[in-house]
């Protein structure tokens, strides 16, 4: 079992930044490959971005390439996900989730999810 809580979000000014932070607790965290999804109002979750166990690779949806970054510190047992020039349509509740399985964008690869954390985006 992985606890997983996230922190970090706010309200911002579109080209504003943030950063996400993502603390797992319960199993060995490095084990894990971890993703950042998001779901906005009345929409479906979408993935955001994903990083392997040891940190090596990443992968990110095309809206967020060059402005979002994933990171994670495994002595810290946390995940990072650094936003930039946000942008309205960025507004979503985020959620950290960890894959004992395989490392991707699939949230039906991750089996453990945090309770979320509100970005909201104004204009």
């Amino acid at each position: 079992q992985v606890q997983l809580v996230e922190s970090g979000g706010g309200l911002v000014q579109a080209g504003g930044s943030l950063r996400l932070s993502c603390a797992a607790s319960g199993r060995t965290f490095s084990n894990y490959a971890m993703g950042w999804f998001r779901q906005a109002p009345g929409k479906e979750r979408e993935s955001v971005a994903a990083i392997t166990r040891g940190g090596g690779s990443t992968t990110y949806r095309d809206s967020v390439k060059g402005r979002f970054t994933i990171s994670r510190d495994n002595a810290k047992n946390t995940v990072y996900l650094q936003m930039n020039s946000l942008k309205p349509e960025d507004t979503a509740v985020y959620y950290c989730a960890a894959s004992s399985s395989r490392f991707g964008l699939d949230p039906m690869e991750y089996g453990y999810w945090g309770q979320g954390t509100q970005v909201t985006v104004s204009s």
